[in-house]
C-alpha cells in the first residue's frame, strides 16, 4: 500500500507560534528561506522515489512561482494552504473564498493546473468553520485534509474518522484525508506529522502506518519546509510554543528519510485512487452537518 505524503509550503516566520512575535505585515522584510528548504525534500523524495501532494500558500507562490513549477515538474501533487495563512474562523466564511479563488487563480497560472486538493491553516476546518466544506465544494475542491480526528487546544473535532472518508453537505462531497493518529489503549494519539514527526520516536509513526494498512487505507504524513532547517533564525518563543516549534529540527530529515526508505509513499489523490475505479464507493460517508454541527 501507499500511504499519503504531504508538505506544507510556508516559512518558519507564517507559523501560528509565531504570530505574537511577527507580525503579518513585516513578512516581506524576511528572507525565503523556505525554497531552499522544500528542494531539499525535492532531492530526498526523488532519491527514495516519493511523491507528495505540496500545499502551497499563495503569499509564497507569488514571490517563489519557479517553486512551484520545480514541485509540479518532478511529478508531484499542488495543493492549496489558502494565501496566508490565516486561521479560517478569523478570516471568515467572504474572506475564505475569496483566498480560495486568489490562490488557486495564482497556482493555476504558473503550473497549469488548477488544485483540486486543499489543506487549511493549521488543521482549522472545525465546528466553528463547518461553512468551509461548502465553499471548497463551490471552488472545485474535491480532496480536503483539514480535519484532525482529535481534540486539540487549537484544532481538532472529536470522534471524526481517523481513516479517510467522504464528507457530505446538500451540495456534494469532498474526500476528507485526515493526519495519520494511532489508536492505542483507547487512545487516539497524533503521530503522523509536524511536532509529532519530530517529538516522538520513529515506532509510533511505523505502528500508526501498519494500523492504517490493516484497515485498508492509507496513512497521511505531512511536514513542513521550515522543519528541515534547523538553521532558521531563532526567536524568544519560550514555553510550549518555543519547544514546539524548536524541537529536533535536525533530526526531520534523516528521520524522514528512514521512513521512506520503509514504506511506500504517494500523493494524497494517488494514495485514494489505487484502490481502483470504484475506489470512492468504497469510503464511508458522514454528513457535514453531523459531524461539524
Amino acid at each position: 500500500m501507499a500511504h499519503a505524503l504531504s508538505v506544507d509550503v510556508e516559512d518558519w516566520f507564517q507559523v501560528l507560534n509565531m504570530s505574537q512575535q511577527i507580525d503579518r505585515a513585516d513578512w516581506d522584510r524576511f528572507e525565503l528561506r523556505c525554497v531552499d528548504a522544500t528542494r531539499r525534500l525535492l532531492d530526498l523524495f526523488d532519491r527514495r522515489q516519493a511523491r507528495a501532494t505540496f500545499f502551497f500558500l499563495g503569499w509564497i507562490a507569488e514571490r517563489a512561482p519557479r517553486l512551484v513549477t520545480e514541485v509540479h515538474a518532478a511529478g508531484h501533487e499542488i495543493g492549496s494552504h489558502g494565501y496566508d495563512h490565516q486561521l479560517l474562523p478569523d478570516v471568515g466564511r467572504a474572506g475564505f473564498a475569496n483566498e480560495l479563488r486568489l490562490t488557486s487563480d495564482l497556482l493555476e497560472s504558473i503550473c497549469g493546473e488548477r488544485p483540486r486538493a486543499f489543506r487549511a491553516c493549521t488543521w482549522s476546518i472545525t465546528k466553528r468553520s463547518a461553512w468551509a466544506i461548502d465553499e471548497l465544494l463551490a471552488a472545485g475542491f474535491t480532496i480536503d485534509s483539514s480535519i484532525y480526528p482529535i481534540l486539540h487546544p487549537d484544532y481538532g473535532v472529536r470522534g471524526a474518522p481517523s481513516s479517510p472518508y467522504r464528507l457530505a453537505t446538500a451540495d456534494g462531497e469532498v474526500l476528507e484525508v485526515p493526519p495519520l493518529c494511532w489508536d492505542v489503549f483507547g487512545r487516539r494519539l497524533p503521530v503522523g506529522g509536524g511536532g509529532y514527526l519530530r517529538l516522538f520516536p520513529l515506532w509510533m509513526l511505523r505502528r500508526g502506518l501498519w494500523q492504517q494498512e490493516r484497515r485498508g487505507a492509507p496513512g497521511c504524513v505531512y511536514l513542513h519546509p521550515w522543519e528541515v532547517d534547523p538553521d532558521q533564525p531563532r526567536q524568544p518563543l519560550g514555553g510550549l510554543r518555543g519547544f514546539r516549534h524548536y524541537v529536533n529540527l535536525r533530526k526531520t530529515l534523516p528521520k524522514l528519510d528512514r521512513l521512506l526508505g520503509e514504506f511506500r509513499f504517494t500523493t494524497v489523490s494517488a494514495s485514494l485512487a489505487q484502490f481502483g475505479d470504484n475506489w470512492r464507493t468504497k469510503l464511508p460517508t458522514f454528513r457535514a452537518s453531523e459531524l461539524l454541527g
